[in-house]
C-alpha cells in the first residue's frame, strides 16, 4: 500500500473531508437563504445564483468519486445522443440498485455542465436532512410523501414552476420508488403478477404516476427522456464509505434517448410505455451480466478540474483556521477546552456518519414493503 492509498484509509482524513463538506455546506445554505430576497425582484437571477451555489457543494461529492477514488464511468450510447448532452432539458430515468447510483449520475451531470441545475423527484423526508435537503429546497426540488392522493397537487405545482427554468436541467426520476432489495423485489413481483404484468429480474415494478405526471407537466420544456441503466464491472456493489476509503470502481451506463414526442399523451398509454421500458432495461442488465458490456459505442467523458479546484478552495479557507484553533486548544493545557474539543470531534464524526447513512441500502426507506407488511 502506497502512502496516498494509506492516507485515504485514515479516519482523521475522512473527518477533515467531512468537516470541509459540512461547514462549507452550512455557509452555502446561509448564502442561499440570503438570496431569497432576489426571488420577487428577479426569479431567474435567483435561480442562476443557486445553481452555482449548489454546484459548489455537490461538486465536493463528485470530487470524491472522480479524484479521490478515481472511479471510472463509461457511457454506452451513440454520438448523436452524446452531442445533445447538456444542451437540452431532459427527464432521466435511472435504476435504483446501488448506494452511489446518484453519484454516478452527478458525475455525468458535472462533465456536461448541468450539475448545479440537476433536479430530482425526492422523498419528503430528505427535505429535513441538513445540507442535502436544505440545498434542494433552494433549488426548487420537488418533494413528495409518496402517497399519490396527497402528492398530486404538490407535485404538479412543483413541476409547472420549472417550465421556465433558465438553465438546462436533468430531472431525475427513480421510477421504482425505492432501492432494490430482494425482499422488496419479491413483493413487487407478486404485485406485478396480480396486475398481469411481466416479471422483472433486476428491477422493481415501476411506479407510473410520477413519470406520467412529470412528462405531462414538462411537455414544451423537456425535449427528451434519457433512460440510463447502470451497473458495475466485476459484480461490485460500491458504497459511499468505499469511495471515502479510496476504492476504485468501474461504472458502466447504457444511455438511450427517447424524444418526448414518442411518449404517448394518454396517461394509461404512457404508463404502458414505462412498463415496456423497464422490460427493456431488464434485458439490458441480463446482457450485461452475460457479456460484461452494454450494447452501443463506448464513450469516456473526461473529468474536469473544477470539482477538485472547488474542494481545494474550501479546504484552504476552512482548514487553516481549524488547525490554528486545534493548536490553540492543546497549547492552552486546559482540560475543559481539550475535553470540549474532543466532544466536538465525536459529535462531528457521528454527524458525518449519519449523512453517509442516508445512502446505505440497509437503512433505506420502508417504501415498497407496505404490501409485505399486509401479507404478514
Amino acid at each position: 500500500m502506497g502512502p496516498l492509498a494509506y492516507l485515504k484509509t485514515q479516519f482523521a482524513v475522512h473527518l477533515l473531508i467531512g468537516f470541509v463538506f459540512v461547514v462549507s455546506g452550512l455557509l452555502i445554505n446561509s448564502v442561499q437563504l440570503c438570496t431569497l430576497v432576489l426571488w420577487p425582484l428577479s426569479k431567474q437571477l435567483y435561480r442562476r445564483l443557486n445553481c452555482r451555489l449548489a454546484y459548489s457543494l455537490w461538486s465536493q461529492l463528485v470530487m470524491l468519486l472522480e479524484w479521490w477514488s478515481c472511479t471510472e464511468c463509461t457511457l454506452f450510447t451513440d454520438q448523436a445522443t452524446v452531442d445533445r448532452f447538456g444542451k437540452e432539458h431532459v427527464v432521466v430515468i435511472l435504476n435504483h440498485n446501488f448506494e452511489i447510483d446518484f453519484l454516478c449520475g452527478w458525475t455525468m451531470c458535472e462533465r456536461f455542465g448541468v450539475l448545479g441545475s440537476s433536479k430530482v423527484l425526492a422523498k419528503r423526508e430528505l427535505l429535513y436532512v441538513p445540507l442535502i435537503g436544505w440545498t434542494w429546497y433552494f433549488l426548487e426540488i420537488v418533494f413528495c410523501k409518496r402517497r399519490w392522493e396527497e402528492d398530486r397537487d404538490t407535485v404538479i405545482r412543483g413541476l409547472e414552476r420549472l417550465a421556465d427554468y433558465p438553465e438546462y436541467m436533468w430531472f431525475l426520476l427513480y421510477c421504482e420508488g425505492t432501492r432494490f432489495t430482494e425482499k422488496k423485489h419479491r413483493v413487487s413481483m407478486e404485485v406485478a403478477a396480480s396486475k398481469g404484468l411481466p416479471a422483472l429480474k433486476y428491477h422493481l415494478l415501476p411506479r407510473t404516476k410520477g413519470f406520467t405526471t412529470a412528462v405531462q407537466c414538462l411537455r414544451g420544456t423537456v425535449a427528451a427522456v434519457y433512460d440510463v441503466t447502470l451497473n458495475f464491472r466485476g459484480n461490485k456493489n460500491p458504497s459511499l464509505l468505499g469511495i471515502l476509503y479510496g476504492k476504485k470502481y468501474e461504472a458502466d451506463m447504457c444511455v438511450r434517448r427517447f424524444p418526448l414526442e414518442e411518449i404517448p399523451l394518454d396517461e394509461k398509454e404512457a404508463a404502458q410505455w414505462l412498463h415496456k421500458l423497464y422490460q427493456e432495461k431488464d434485458a439490458l442488465q441480463e446482457m450485461y451480466n452475460q457479456k460484461g458490456v452494454f450494447p452501443g459505442e463506448q464513450f469516456k467523458p473526461a473529468r474536469r478540474p473544477w470539482t477538485l479546484l472547488n474542494f481545494l478552495f474550501w479546504a484552504t479557507v476552512l482548514l487553516s483556521p481549524l488547525f490554528s484553533c486545534v493548536f490553540g486548544v492543546f497549547a492552552s493545557g486546559s482540560p475543559l477546552l481539550i475535553l470540549t474539543f474532543l466532544g466536538f470531534v465525536g459529535a462531528a464524526s457521528f454527524g458525518v456518519r449519519r449523512l453517509i447513512g442516508v445512502t446505505e441500502i440497509e437503512k433505506g426507506s420502508s417504501y415498497g414493503n407496505q404490501e409485505f407488511k399486509k401479507k404478514e
